[in-house]
C-alpha cells in the first residue's frame, strides 16, 4: 500500500500534505523553501520515500477562465523535475482562499507565517483529489 502526497508549489515555498494508506485523510506535513530548487527536489524525494508515496499531486494554478498562465507553467515545469513517482496535476483555483478561511476558523494567525497557508493549501489540493 502507498500514500499520496500533494504539493502546493509557489515561487518561494512549497506546501506538503500526505494522505493515509487508505487515501481518505489528508494530513499537513511541512513547508519547503523553493530555492535552491535542487534542495527542494531532494526534500520532496526524501519526504515521499519516508512516507511510502507512490503518487504526487501537484496543484496547478489555472486562471479563472481555465487557461494556464505563467505560474501554472512554472508548476508544470517544476513537476517535470520530480522523478520516480506518478505525477498528477490538480486544478488548484481558490485553494489559498479556502486554506486561509480554514486557518481563520481555527484561530491560527498565519499573517507572519505564510508557510502555514501553503501547507493548508496542499491539504485542500489533496482532499480535492481524494474526493474524486
Amino acid at each position: 500500500m502507498h500514500k499520496i502526497m500533494a504539493l502546493d508549489v509557489g515561487t518561494k515555498r512549497i506546501g506538503v500534505a500526505v494522505s493515509d494508506f487508505l487515501h481518505v485523510i489528508a494530513t499537513p506535513h511541512s513547508c519547503i523553501n523553493r530555492q535552491p530548487e535542487e534542495k527542494a527536489l531532494e526534500k520532496i524525494q526524501k519526504i515521499a520515500k519516508e512516507n511510502h508515496v507512490e503518487k504526487i499531486v501537484v496543484g496547478l494554478p489555472k486562471n479563472m477562465d481555465g487557461s494556464i498562465g505563467f505560474q501554472g507553467q512554472d508548476c508544470i515545469d517544476f513537476s517535470q523535475k520530480i522523478v520516480g513517482f506518478d505525477i498528477i496535476l490538480e486544478d488548484e483555483r481558490l485553494t489559498s482562499e479556502e486554506a486561509e478561511e480554514r486557518l481563520r476558523a481555527r484561530k491560527v494567525d498565519f499573517r507572519k507565517n505564510k508557510g502555514l497557508v501553503d501547507i493548508e493549501s496542499a491539504c485542500v489540493i489533496l482532499e480535492q483529489f481524494l474526493g474524486r
